[in-house]
């Protein structure tokens, strides 16, 4: 037996987990907007226009990233709150929301600053993506067998078969 016989383990998403990426995310998020804003504008005019093109589309990526992270730990903060019920927060639509990776070719192109956010992003990303997947709960497929089974037993009983 070896670890890919293992069931994926289950994490515990607690309030202080929550807080604590919550804080890194914003944080990452202001310096995003202080550097995309700023000092980044007078580098990206520095740049060629393929580059320039490039610089634009990470900077979005960076954003996407970050508010993806954002929405889903406000999500986590409503489920450990009890707003949202524990079984409802773990459906399909309130997992991670996808973000676009970044190509590498376009990345080292770009001003060390900008690198830099797009890594440290990437980085955040992957991080709550990992714990997304590991306390992920599959909703139970309907088995069609049960349901054929259903039918039959209400339809044996006198009931109404669908």
């Amino acid at each position: 037996m070896d670890e890919s016989d293992l069931p994926p383990a289950q994490v515990r998403i607690t309030s202080r987990l929550i807080d604590s990426l919550y804080t890194e995310a914003m944080v990452l998020a202001d310096e995003a907007r202080s550097y995309f804003d700023d000092a980044g504008r007078e580098e990206r005019a520095l740049l060629d226009p393929f580059a320039r093109v490039g610089f634009a589309c990470e900077s979005l990526k960076v954003t996407t990233r970050v508010m993806h992270i954002v929405a889903w730990l406000l999500t986590q903060r409503a489920i450990e709150s009890g707003e949202i019920e524990h079984p409802g927060g773990r459906r399909p639509e309130r997992r991670l929301g996808h973000a676009e990776s970044s190509d590498p070719m376009v990345v080292a192109q770009l001003p060390e600053g900008a690198r830099r956010l797009i890594q440290a992003s990437a980085d955040l990303y992957a991080r709550v993506q990992r714990i997304d997947d590991g306390s992920f709960e599959p909703e139970a497929v309907p088995s069609p067998a049960r349901a054929l089974m259903g039918r039959l037993e209400r339809g044996l009983g006198g009931g109404p078969a669908y």
